[in-house]
């Protein structure tokens, strides 16, 4: 038995880290792609990376915020996942003794279609955009049926190699989503907290025998197994988050426990062992740190910030899908040295158009539950 409370998160709040989340991501996704860039460990362990990252900090250039961003700027999408676990336990779970009015209860088959064609409203129109720019600019990537196949059916997270059959890339997260639906609605939905925490700990232990640079650790990580921990972390959350935050809300509280998660990646980021649990430990940081935003004694800076983040979050959606067009325009400017200017222009870009594009979104309908 379990009592949610509506507090632990207001709606702006998650607002809030869907901006923080996408701000991560979209400017991630330029920067991994320019070659004097340190690269990431999103799906496997390089310490190479690692050792990249520490010497440009060590010896910081002009580079350093790029640096910056492409290593740590792909963990926007756990907290998309513990979001998403988040609203999906406030809407749909709960103690039993809620009564059907109060709280809805969709059979397995309703709940999955209802969530893929969601997901497939947002995927095909950022497909289409990027298919029609791609056929258009140098670099055309060849689509196999196979693979176009498996991207409107997101299920192409199953195929071998999946960073070389996902195209864009950052598309991978619809699959992605896709598996987590069907896990949730399967083997989460209004159990016990303890097959939350037996799947966290199954799927995050599992990468530890695996070959930090291999394949199949690429392939787990592709797919729901390595989403796990931070989606499993946003159900507990919605359940039980007044125990696991573990700090009364106030801000010096706040910025203090922000701060110290914050030099909690930084470490953990430098070992295999520990680099797996990182997701969490960012998902612990970012509500901190939007939570002391909130509470920000200085009221210029509290309401540009909320105002910027707020607005990020209001076109998450449509600045996911429409970001990898826009990047393959622009990145070209970096490419040739201007790294900034491209940076800056893609930025530019990328937020106008997610600006059109949720626009246009609103005129295709909502799928019905």
């Amino acid at each position: 038995m379990y009592n949610m409370n509506n507090d632990l998160l207001t709606r702006r709040e998650c607002t809030a880290l869907r901006g923080l989340a996408i701000l991560g991501i979209f400017l991630h996704n330029y920067c991994h792609w320019l070659g004097p860039v340190v690269k990431e460990n999103e799906y496997q362990y390089f310490q190479h990376n690692v050792d990249w990252l520490a010497q440009a900090m060590q010896s910081p250039d002009l580079l350093l915020p790029a640096h910056l961003i492409s290593f740590f700027g792909h963990y926007g999408v756990p907290i998309f996942l513990f979001l998403s676990a988040y609203g999906l336990e406030r809407k749909y779970g709960g103690p039993a003794t809620i009564s059907a009015t109060q709280q809805q209860q969709p059979g397995v088959w309703p709940f999955l279609r209802y969530h893929f064609l969601k997901l497939f409203k947002m995927m095909i129109v950022g497909f289409i955009c990027f298919t029609l720019i791609d056929a258009v600019t140098p670099g055309q990537w060849h689509y196999t049926v196979a693979q176009v196949v498996g991207q409107l059916g997101m299920f192409n997270n199953l195929y071998p190699s999946p960073d070389r059959n996902i195209w864009p890339g950052p598309f991978w997260f619809f699959g992605l989503m896709l598996q987590l639906y069907i896990v949730y609605r399967l083997l989460l939905y209004r159990r016990h907290w303890g097959w939350t925490v037996a799947l966290m700990v199954v799927c995050t232990a599992v990468q530890l025998f695996l070959n930090p640079e291999g394949e199949p650790l690429n392939r787990w990580r592709y797919n729901f197994m390595g989403g796990m921990l931070p989606f499993g972390f946003g159900l507990l959350f919605a359940r039980y988050g007044e125990k696991i935050m573990l700090v009364r809300m106030n801000f010096p509280s706040l910025l203090m426990c922000w701060v110290v998660t914050s030099f909690f990646i930084m470490g953990a980021s430098d070992s295999f062992l520990t680099w797996t649990l990182v997701p969490a430990l960012v998902c612990y940081a970012a509500v901190y740190f939007v939570k002391t935003v909130y509470q920000l004694p200085w009221k210029p800076l509290r309401e540009v910030l909320i105002y910027v983040l707020e607005w990020l979050g209001s076109v998450s959606a449509a600045l996911f899908i429409i970001h990898p067009a826009i990047r393959k325009v622009f990145i070209p400017i970096s490419r040739h040295g201007d790294v900034y200017t491209g940076l800056l222009l893609y930025t530019i870009a990328a937020l106008g158009t997610a600006w059109l594009v949720k626009e246009v979104m609103k005129k295709i309908p909502n799928p019905k539950l």
